[in-house]
């Protein structure tokens, strides 16, 4: 059969623009654009654009997301073919060809879709509109949920569509991000109609790419191997990340990068994608049947829905992307240094503590006296803060009892928590208290009270995980009780910083609060309710640092980030694992955001440097039972912490390079590099030792052609034009813990 191809003007009238510029050149400088000629909207960053047209009035096309170029103006590419559905007074725009900002399930699309709506009439048919769409400084602000901010010159573009069968109105959201060269993206929905819908699928984000030689980089693992870096290609039938655990887990981290098959490091088209959000998700990546590849990151799949009632407003967690034509690395960095700048919280303190925290040594077992003995010799060894993790409240001697009564153990404390803290802190330290607010012991006050307030489904019994069941934190009178806990417990209680736990995955996920039509909505309601439990413990105690942990590094994700200074890696300190977990993480979020601990070291110098090495690249802490080590192994403690100083800022703030990745090799090396390229720290680690020696280049590319740099640690000096064409190192077949470090200083 042949088909012909029709050419449909696409006449637009009227539309809602809300400029808010008022001359020409604050028009120019304008990172989001419309121009009325050809209804093109074209976004730009620093070195990306993004292009998208209005189509038959309808529908939105996307054209290009890329590298910026001067002059560039593609025009929107139609694709028709046969068994493909079309609208009959537009025949070239078909839905399942076409490359477009947002989709919809069962209007002809049959690529993975953004958006499912079960309508009054039983079905799930959608087709959203384009009505008006406006253009305005600043963001929006997203309920309850985490989001980036924005600084003066961000803009946001709103485009709002409507399917006029069930009434329902779309706006889709675009912050430009513009030094960063991010773009964040979202969606509100609002039921305008008389008729209740169910939404089974929103995503976040939808990005039509052109091409179809593209490679998926994404984080999986487990508990104590997290964030493992994968590369595959993307196939027919498409690749996904998810999660369904109620977190955004250490099974899959909430991130995709998709690149070219020829991508490196530091060459080549990459984009990336992120959720800012730390429940169940689902991200996809999939080739179309002729050309492209879709990507898109949101909520769906078995544990989502939510049934929106007439006058019902949902939004959309937000997700980011980024672009650069420089590699993976630029990506990472692109992502880095948005995460530093509009994610994390304001620094606390001038420095970040370096921590002892007591698990490790004591466990269970909080003694005053313990703890006062390690207060002294922490202070004496240049610790900065002592930690006291789990077992200091309510019946806790074991994982069996305890959890959700947080009131101090006052056979722990005898002259109360706040006393203790204060002899603690003449030594002088800061001092840290380990919660895990969303939990709960069978064998518990809270739990005997009100068993009604955890996760639970009619006649099913409820599964323990580590001897504990999940609060229902969609429940409204469950975050009141844990603010009214620990306002009591810790309101007048000098603490510095909180490690903010989390053991256990959801199941069961059901709730007595909510009726029978609203279940599906508990897995996204529970994280809207601890969100607003971290906003109260912002608010209340602001001058107290917050390291989020899930059984380690089971909610390492932007949503957190948006809260806590850092994030507890992982569970597992071991330092070969560590360097590749550490490695994984650093792909989409900074070293400043990783909890990075020194732990078992027995008596070998040589182990607590090479561990004190592999932990460096993140912020340093310790864990160990310091009073029972060997004095030689403790003095050094003193002399790294006064190194790491030296390095701290570059650490937290500088461009960070990866060299040789461990997940695929024997080796790990990177380095950071301040703006002005003046100072350099390169670290290389071996995994374990080689049968046979090799000479390995490390390729310095940051370091100034015409300059001298000096190796504080060794006083050899290098020119740039060697740095960049490599270090030579050469690998040790007889150390089981070989590593080395430069300290490059400009002369």
């Amino acid at each position: 059969m042949i088909y012909k191809v029709l050419y449909i003007p696409c006449n637009i009238t009227p539309f809602m623009v809300n400029l808010s510029y008022h001359n020409r050149k604050d028009f120019l400088t304008m990172p989001i654009k419309f121009n009325k000629q050809n209804n093109k909207i074209t976004i730009t960053t620093k070195n990306t654009l993004y292009i998208m047209e209005i189509i038959g009035g309808r529908h939105l096309g996307h054209i290009y997301y890329g590298k910026k170029k001067r002059g560039f103006d593609p025009e929107f590419h139609y694709r028709c073919g046969s068994f493909t559905p079309y609208h009959e007074n537009l025949y070239q725009f078909q839905p399942d060809l076409a490359r477009t900002e947002y989709s919809y399930f069962g209007g002809g699309d049959y690529r993975c879709t953004s958006l499912k709506i079960k309508n009054a009439d039983g079905n799930s048919v959608t087709l959203f509109d384009y009505k008006k769409h406006r253009i305005f400084k600043g963001r929006a602000p997203i309920t309850r949920m985490p989001y980036a901010e924005v600084k003066d010159g961000d803009q946001t573009l709103e485009i709002t569509l409507w399917d006029s069968h069930t009434e329902c109105e779309l706006k889709l959201y675009y912050t430009v991000f513009y030094d960063c060269d991010v773009i964040s993206r979202y969606m509100k929905i609002t039921n305008k109609g008389k008729n209740a819908v169910d939404i089974e699928k929103c995503m976040s984000l939808q990005c039509d790419l052109l091409g179809r030689d593209y490679d998926i980089i994404s984080l999986h693992g487990a508990h104590c191997w997290e964030r493992m870096y994968s590369r595959n290609p993307v196939r027919l039938g498409g690749q996904t990340i998810y999660s369904r655990r109620g977190t955004s887990s250490h099974q899959f981290n909430p991130f995709m990068g998709i690149c070219r098959r020829t991508t490196t490091e530091e060459r080549g088209d990459c984009f990336g994608f992120n959720f800012v959000y730390s429940g169940n998700f689902l991200g996809e990546a999939e080739l179309g049947q002729e050309e492209g590849c879709r990507v898109q990151i949101g909520l769906g799949g078995d544990n989502f829905g939510w049934h929106l009632t007439p006058g019902e407003t949902f939004e959309s967690p937000e997700a980011v992307m980024t672009y650069t034509d420089k590699g993976i690395g630029q990506m990472s960095r692109n992502f880095h240094k948005f995460t530093r700048e509009r994610i994390l919280p304001e620094e606390i303190f001038e420095n970040r503590p370096v921590v002892l925290n007591t698990w490790e040594a004591v466990y269970f077992n909080i003694d005053e006296k313990i703890l006062l003995d390690f207060a002294e010799k922490s202070a004496k060894y240049g610790i900065d803060m002592l930690v006291m993790d789990d077992g200091w409240f309510g019946a806790r001697e074991h994982d069996r009892a305890g959890l959700g009564d947080w009131w101090e153990n006052p056979a722990k404390f005898k002259d109360g928590l706040k006393t203790f803290v204060e002899r603690v802190k003449k030594n002088p330290l800061k001092f840290g208290i380990w919660i895990e607010p969303e939990m709960v012991n069978p064998d518990s006050d809270l739990y005997r009270a009100h068993p009604e307030w955890t996760l639970r489904c009619p006649g099913r019994e409820n599964m323990l995980s580590r001897s504990q069941l999940v609060l229902d934190m969609s429940n409204p009178d469950v975050v009141e009780y844990l603010k009214e806990s620990f306002e009591k417990t810790l309101g007048d209680v000098p603490i510095d910083y909180i490690k903010w736990d989390m053991n256990r995955h959801l199941s069961e996920v059901g709730s007595d609060f909510l009726p029978p039509e609203r279940q599906k909505e508990v897995a996204h309601r529970y994280m809207l309710g601890t969100y607003d439990l971290y906003r109260w413990f912002r608010e209340r105690f602001p001058n107290v640092m917050i390291e989020n942990c899930s059984g380690g590094g089971g909610r390492y994700d932007l949503g957190m980030m948006k809260y806590s200074h850092q994030i507890w890696a992982s569970d597992n300190t071991n330092p070969e694992w560590r360097t590749k977990i550490q490695y994984g993480s650093t792909v989409p979020y900074p070293v400043s955001t990783m909890s990075c601990h020194v732990s078992h070291p027995g008596d070998s110098i040589k182990e607590i440097d090479y561990r004190y090495t592999v932990a460096i690249n993140g912020m340093l802490g310790y864990e160990m039972n310091i009073l029972h080590m060997d004095d030689k192994v403790l003095s050094r403690i003193p002399e790294q912490i006064a190194e790491y100083r030296r390095y701290e800022e570059l650490i937290k703030t500088g461009d960070y390079y990866r060299l040789l990745n461990p997940c695929e090799c024997n080796y790990c090396a990177y380095y950071f590099a301040d703006e002005a390229n003046d100072n350099i720290l390169l670290t290389f680690v071996q995994l374990t030792t080689d049968a046979k020696a090799k000479d390995i280049k490390l390729k310095v590319s940051r370091a100034d052609l015409g300059a001298t740099y000096v190796d504080k640690k060794t006083g050899e000096k290098y020119n740039g034009v060697d740095l960049r064409r490599g270090v030579v190192v050469t690998t040790n077949t007889s150390d089981e813990r070989f590593c080395r470090m430069w300290e490059l200083v400009k002369e």
